[in-house]
């Protein structure tokens, strides 16, 4: 099954206590540090807009990319939800963001929720980074998180549950990880319950989320062979230095004053 496939359909439920307009305020604070002037964003994995719609507010426009249609769906729905003056500085559309080709460039990009940490090859890495110098103005900075190599290996994931409801579903989630230690992948097996409160219909879904946990000195080389380079790293909506006991952790780049080629240094 694909990643955000049926899932897609219950997410806003399940992360309805995620604080989206906290985290907006925080990338928000953060891009007025970064590039004080950016007024167009791009959004890679934008999911169903949740940060998007909250960002618009601060006066941004916001071109959100995300590879599931039915995440798209969902953002569109949302979109209806939302004054018009908001839905109009808004746009989604589908593509990968190892691919995307928009011919058109931006003052800033985001990719929030730990989208990087879904790259789990270095290809996937390297063409990720490689979109981001494509569309990013000399000036812009991209913002993004993911998983922290030495605190995912220092508190590692474990099983967890997770059970929430509406006023017409209830879900219940299990989250089983399996490590892949040789490859810097975690998989994270969901089992999803869900039961609809009218018809008593359950229904039972499996779909797997393959994370990978990522190191600083990794990821500078990646985005040095592109020609970008990293301003500034902390943990995410907490600004300490990264390190143990940090999961979640941002990252602030920009285009490189000199690009390192691989098999070539300068």
């Amino acid at each position: 099954m694909n990643v955000f496939g049926t899932y897609a359909r219950y997410y806003d439920l399940l992360y309805a206590s995620k604080d989206y307009v906290g985290e907006a305020e925080f990338v928000h604070q953060l891009l007025q540090t970064y590039a004080p002037e950016a007024k167009s964003i791009l959004e890679l994995g934008c999911g169903t807009g949740a940060h998007a719609i909250q960002l618009a507010q601060y006066g941004y426009s916001l071109h959100g990319i995300d590879l599931s249609a039915e995440m798209l769906q969902r953002a569109h729905q949302n979109l209806n939800q939302v004054p018009p003056t908001i839905a109009a500085q808004l746009q989604f559309s589908q593509g990968d963001i190892r691919d995307v080709q928009l011919d058109e460039q931006f003052d800033a990009i985001i990719s929030l929720f730990h989208v990087m940490s879904y790259q789990t090859t270095n290809a996937d890495l390297m063409a990720s980074f490689a979109t981001v110098k494509a569309h990013l103005k000399p000036n812009g900075v991209f913002i993004f998180d993911c998983w922290y190599g030495p605190a995912v290996l220092s508190d590692r994931p474990t099983v967890r549950v997770k059970r929430l409801e509406d006023e017409t579903l209830q879900v219940t989630r299990i989250a089983e990880p399996t490590f892949h230690p040789n490859d810097n992948v975690v998989d994270v097996n969901y089992h999803i319950f869900t039961r609809d409160k009218t018809s008593g219909t359950v229904q039972e879904i499996q779909e797997t989320h393959r994370m990978r946990y990522l190191f600083q000195p990794e990821l500078d080389l990646v985005m040095a062979a592109v020609g970008l380079e990293r301003v500034a790293s902390r943990g995410w909506m907490i600004e300490n230095m990264p390190g143990f006991d940090t999961w979640g952790v941002y990252f602030a780049v920009r285009h490189a004053s000199e690009t390192y080629v691989l098999n070539n240094p300068t």
